[in-house]
């Protein structure tokens, strides 16, 4: 364990609005690290970026590996009638010591963009974050586009797949990994976020979650998703419950042991 990281992901992260929680940060920081570890190299790109909580969390665990962000920032409204988002964005960056690389930053709409756009600038992807617009056309269009960057050992990882508050993006994903059955397979699943990968490294995945000792913390539940064996992670309402009080009663810095 990274104990620098932990610090980072269950104190300093959590002090940006934002929706991904310790569990799915953790798993986020073991498939880079398993990547690294292994020399499987390539650009990083995330389509939903809100004020940044997981791009700070891929900038800070990647150490310089290219990180593309899109999103609208069309979030709030400054006094002068601009978005706010793209200003309380960076200002998140310059708090934690994570400047923003503007260069690698697109405001617009992803479903109008084409992969050469972010091939040219991060090179075949690695890593690739699906948090963008939560309708069917939105998950066919994100999805596609994550496919076309992907180096061949890339991961997508969909956020919010079984919520039940946005049906479609469990319609969008399961339509995905049909449509694909024979090229894409889940290897990892949370609460709230699905891992998916080539066929040809499954196993390389499912084992880097079985091993990940930053992930020992959680039940690890074999479970089948369209045909494919896949680790889900756990996180028993115990653990959550605990984790919740010691965040609300101020003890956010030692909150980090209850997931050891």
């Amino acid at each position: 364990m990274d104990t620098g990281l932990r610090k980072f992901i269950f104190r300093d992260l959590q002090t940006i609005e934002g929706y991904i929680d310790p569990p799915d940060a953790l798993v986020f920081l073991s498939l880079l690290q398993a990547q690294k570890n292994s020399g499987l190299d390539g650009g990083i790109a995330e389509i939903g970026v809100f004020y940044g909580r997981s791009y700070f969390l891929l900038k800070k665990i990647s150490d310089g590996d290219r990180i593309l962000a899109i999103d609208l920032f069309d979030i709030g409204q400054t006094s002068d009638g601009a978005p706010a988002q793209y200003g309380r964005f960076l200002a998140n960056g310059q708090r934690l010591g994570l400047a923003v690389d503007e260069d690698l930053i697109i405001k617009g709409d992803s479903t109008l963009m084409q992969a050469e756009e972010i091939i040219s600038r991060v090179g075949r992807t690695r890593f690739f974050s699906i948090d963008g617009g939560h309708m069917l056309q939105h998950i066919a269009s994100d999805s596609r586009l994550a496919t076309d960057t992907l180096a061949d050992h890339g991961i997508i990882a969909f956020d919010d797949t079984f919520n039940p508050a946005w049906p479609e993006v469990t319609v969008g994903v399961a339509d995905f990994l049909r449509e694909r059955k024979d090229t894409f397979s889940t290897f990892c699943m949370t609460k709230y976020k699905t891992y998916v990968c080539r066929n040809e490294f499954h196993e390389f995945y499912l084992n880097a979650i079985a091993e990940a000792p930053d992930l020992l913390a959680f039940d690890h539940v074999e479970t089948e998703f369209l045909g494919s064996k896949v680790a889900r992670l756990h996180n028993p309402i115990s653990r959550r419950m605990v984790y919740e009080l010691m965040v609300r009663s101020g003890m956010r810095a030692l909150s980090e042991r209850v997931y050891r």
